[in-house]
């Protein structure tokens, strides 16, 4: 081979250069072929993990656990599902160095005192695995009372918050002031609303509705020096990945994963930290009223929020349907 040829690198090797790229996925075998630095789930992901035979291990020990510990059966339910969840993140957290973002149940995600409590309890059955907390991140749905939520795990519990289904701009300010660890603003939902609701069908990477959105996010975070860092999330294609290069972190699909890894073209880096700082971008103040003003306002947002919550409760049901059945035995 010659010299010129080993030096080409993959677009995924020259991503990573620029941003932590983070596995969305279930699958170890994936996590292991594509070497991400964290790694993130969610009920969807984890009910098509717990349909492999691979990870029947994992659900076993759950059901195990549940009824270990006695009850009846809605409490015995809701034991396996919270262990089946930080099961899977134990595991992955043998395969990757940084952190699993492990989701609170979307049931619960209009009740702030129910999050906080269901954060923390999982927080405790990590620690009961040997995980110290510095090592998950708590996934909340973006609503107003999972902003709530993220505020006083944070301040008073020092609980990591990643907050998820993030469709308007002034969800993710309402997020950084609450002082939440990680956002996941969701880049391809935003693009399939467009393409549903808009006579325009595809769009160029860099004018593409989602890129757009996180980019505006991220200029703002930077240049008003916020803690809280983004991590693009929910990619239709590469070059909506590609499109985002230079952002704080990117959760990907094995898919897109593995032809970014197949992929030689160059990684340009959009998104700067340094220059967002000198970009002409106005403060702004997000109270209840403007954040459920700016949300009534923003039809693609309010769709797509409580879509991504109905479809994540209902992958949630799937799998304490997969649960009870074990319960029962």
């Amino acid at each position: 081979m010659s010299e010129a040829k080993k030096q080409v690198r993959s677009s995924l090797d020259q991503l990573k250069d620029v941003t932590v790229v983070v596995a969305d996925t279930g699958d170890f075998a994936a996590m292991e072929k594509f070497k991400p630095t964290d790694a993130t789930t969610n009920p969807s992901l984890i009910f098509a993990a717990a349909n492999m035979p691979a990870y029947q291990k994992l659900i076993d020990e759950a059901v195990s656990y549940a009824k270990s510990l006695g009850g009846k059966e809605p409490q015995q339910l809701i034991n396996a599902m919270d262990k089946v969840c930080v099961n899977f993140g134990v595991e992955i957290l043998k395969i990757i160095p940084g952190r699993v973002s492990t989701e609170v149940d979307a049931r619960l995600s209009f009740d702030t005192e129910a999050m906080v409590e269901k954060a923390q309890k999982l927080i405790k059955l990590y620690e009961d695995a040997g995980i110290d907390k510095e090592r998950i991140l708590i996934k909340l749905a973006s609503t107003w009372e999972g902003v709530q939520a993220a505020r006083i795990l944070e301040a008073q519990f020092g609980i990591h918050c990643n907050m998820t289904l993030i469709f308007n701009f002034y969800q993710a300010v309402a997020c950084a002031d609450a002082g939440a660890t990680l956002i996941s603003p969701f880049v391809g939902r935003i693009l399939d609303w467009y393409v549903s609701n808009t006579d325009t069908k595809s769009y160029e990477p860099l004018e593409d509705p989602g890129v757009k959105s996180v980019t505006k996010i991220y200029n703002y975070y930077k240049k008003f020096g916020l803690k809280t860092v983004v991590m693009g999330a929910s990619f239709r294609n590469t070059g909506e990945i590609l499109g985002l290069a230079g952002c704080d972190l990117l959760t990907i699909s094995p898919a897109l994963l593995d032809k970014l890894s197949q992929s030689v073209e160059t990684v340009e880096t959009y998104l700067d930290a340094e220059k967002a700082k000198s970009l002409d971008i106005s403060k702004v103040t997000v109270t209840e009223p403007v954040f459920r003003w700016q949300m009534n306002e923003d039809q693609m947002a309010t769709d797509k929020l409580s879509d991504g919550i109905r479809k994540f409760a209902a992958d949630a049901l799937k799998l304490e349907n997969i649960l009870r059945e074990k319960l029962a035995q």
